[in-house]
């Protein structure tokens, strides 16, 4: 997905388009990880840019797209750029020894 996202349009509550795209971008996300996985990959993983414009676009974390996202509106941005491209993503293996778990060092088993 790269697309350039309007705020302002005519007619419209600028929240509910700001709802709709961010609806858009949530949507195009869980239809590309219903994809299948191609063999050698555990996941889809994806690839972020996010801008004022495209040339501006620098990357960002998925999970950080809404709040950019969010800040854009807040400041009364009229546009921004997204783009999103899935890749296939491959677990790397735990160290041995390595746990989940973060045990509190204060803990004493008596």
């Amino acid at each position: 997905m790269r697309k350039t996202f309007q705020l302002h349009v005519e007619g419209k509550n600028r929240d509910r388009v700001l709802d709709a795209v961010k609806h858009e971008i949530r949507k195009y996300i869980k239809r590309e990880r219903r994809r299948d996985v191609p063999e050698g990959a555990h996941f889809w993983d994806f690839d972020c840019r996010f801008g004022l414009s495209k040339d501006a676009a620098e990357a960002v974390h998925l999970s950080a797209l809404t709040e950019r996202i969010n800040a854009v509106a807040a400041e009364g941005g009229a546009q921004f750029y997204v783009e999103i491209l899935a890749k296939p993503g491959v677990r790397k293996p735990r160290a041995p020894g390595e746990t989940d778990d973060a045990e509190p060092d204060d803990f004493d088993a008596e």
